[in-house]
């Protein structure tokens, strides 16, 4: 399993990489990073099909311990995946932008 800090999500972000957020529809409402795709942990393996196999896909949870679960599916499926330590709550931190409710933008 694979794992990135939040800085090189920053770097990736700004470049325009897939995020994908594995909380669940409540946590993602109160805030997530913009443009991430929701699909909640449990549906990760039956949501592939959402998430594009072009570039690497950086994996974000509130805390990174959903994220290293839904890292391991995705990498095993053949996706270039990466974990983010320090989640959202991290990005949050940093200043970084976030958007609320359930639009991804």
């Amino acid at each position: 399993m694979r794992e990135c800090t939040l800085d090189d999500l920053g770097r990736a972000y700004d470049a325009g990489a897939t995020v994908v957020d594995v909380r669940e529809p409540g946590e993602y409402a109160g805030g997530h990073v913009p443009g991430a795709i929701l699909i909640p942990l449990a549906q990760v393996g039956a949501r592939f099909s959402e998430v594009p196999r072009t570039g690497p896909v950086y994996v974000i949870c509130a805390s990174g311990n959903r994220s290293k679960a839904a890292t391991t599916v995705l990498e095993n499926a053949g996706f270039e995946a990466y974990s983010v330590a320090g989640g959202t709550g991290g990005w949050v931190q940093l200043g970084r932008p976030v958007v609320t409710g359930m639009s991804p933008r």
